[in-house]
């Protein structure tokens, strides 16, 4: 891949605002982080010819870009709409012409802003909304909205274009910090927005960004669709020669809850209850709702187990905490999900496949939950072989942490 394409790649992976990269993937659309890229890059690089390659849990679209830009044709899926809004808009080809006319509604849509030719639409029902926007911030944010409707045709490449680079303002604006794991609020005294701050031409810099990033189209072509990652047969056609992904880790990190203002804005949300069920349909989901059904969620008889596994739930269920059980369900589902994926997941792929897991271990009430094995487990006794439990890197959190590449093929 030629260094121009290298740059594209790596600017199209970060069409989103990206966050502390050492935090890991998890978090409000961190999921992009710089070594993610690399690692992607560094496995696509060992192949030459051509492939069909699968990513079955899209997040922000990293394998499948990174394989278009070096000649694959690549397929993701994901559950969440929204994602698979943002990756088709990251993996679209885009002409100069196009390119040219969104940076001029780009302008258009500011000057009527910044004019107070627009009307601003209603803010969204996002609970609490004050703690994420200051007044000012709101308003703008409201009329830009409303200037991008007014400045766009819907479904066209042009809007889509200039949503992921709302997107990037909004966060920008937000009071929300993104220094641990998970999301923090600023102190009450950082909630204003400075008076030489110019917000329009923050957008107008991120709509620059995105079309940068736009500006050279990939040699392959990248699809992404809508599916269950434990029913891939009916969310993709075909058999593949590759898989490399990086499914949710084992840690109660609700992706929806840092997804939710993208969401909410978009109008891919109107309501809290249908976050909470959008996160019980995904792998390891624990937003809202979720946290309760978990507490009546029973292990069905048949499923995987295994020693490891089987002693680290009886470990954390009797832990000397109330919610000790309610941790227990939520590990012994996520695995149920993930052995359910990996059953589905042969029955996409060509003889002699490889795949390459990106995924994190865990540990719950000082109970070390070996993944990357549990994973290696669980292929194996589908009949995979070369199966390999690689350490990619030390994660920035409790010394016994690691992030692993769990590679195997498909004998077929």
């Amino acid at each position: 891949m030629s260094a121009i394409a290298r740059e594209k790649l790596l600017q199209r992976a970060d069409y989103t605002h990206k966050f502390n990269a050492n935090t890991g993937r998890h978090g409000w659309l961190r999921l992009t982080p710089a070594y993610s890229v690399k690692i992607v890059e560094e496995l696509m690089d060992q192949y030459v010819h051509p492939l069909r390659v699968l990513d079955p849990f899209c997040g922000t679209a990293t394998t499948a870009l990174s394989a278009a830009y070096h000649g694959h044709e690549s397929v993701t899926t994901d559950i969440n709409p929204f994602l698979v809004w943002l990756g088709q808009t990251k993996t679209a080809r885009y002409s100069s012409a196009l390119i040219a006319s969104t940076r001029d509604r780009c302008s258009q849509v500011i000057e009527k802003v910044t004019r107070g030719k627009i009307e601003p639409v209603k803010a969204p029902p996002i609970h609490n909304i004050e703690r994420w926007w200051c007044p000012e911030a709101l308003e703008f944010l409201c009329a830009l909205r409303a200037g991008i409707e007014a400045g766009s045709k819907e479904n066209s490449p042009e809007r889509d274009l200039l949503l992921v680079a709302f997107c990037r303002t909004l966060i920008k604006l937000s009071n929300a910090s993104f220094n641990h794991q998970s999301m923090s609020f600023k102190d009450d005294r950082q909630l204003r927005i400075p008076l030489q701050i110019d917000m329009a031409q923050i957008f107008n810099g991120d709509v620059r960004f995105v079309l940068d990033g736009a500006e050279q189209s990939p040699e392959g072509a990248g699809y992404v669709v809508f599916g269950d990652a434990r029913m891939l047969s009916e969310a993709v056609d075909g058999y593949f020669d590759l898989t490399i992904t990086s499914p949710p880790y084992v840690n109660r990190m609700s992706y929806i809850r840092e997804l939710r203002p993208y969401m909410y804005w978009l109008g891919f949300l109107d309501n809290g209850r249908a976050a909470g069920e959008l996160d019980w349909s995904a792998i390891g989901g624990t937003w809202g709702i979720a946290t309760s059904r978990l507490s009546d969620w029973e292990r069905p008889g048949e499923m995987f187990k295994h020693p490891m596994l089987e002693t680290a739930l009886d470990r954390i269920a009797h832990y000397d905490n109330k919610s000790g059980k309610i941790l227990a369900n939520y590990v012994a589902k996520y695995f149920e999900d993930i052995w359910e994926h990996f059953n589905s997941l042969i029955l996409v792929l060509n003889k002699g496949a490889e795949i390459h897991y990106i995924v994190g271990n865990s540990v719950f009430y000082g109970v070390l939950l070996s993944v990357e094995r549990l994973y290696a487990a669980m292929l194996g006794r589908l009949g995979f072989d070369n199966i390999e439990c690689r350490v990619i890197r030390k994660r920035n959190s409790k010394k016994e942490l690691f992030e692993f590449d769990v590679s195997a093929r498909w004998p077929g």
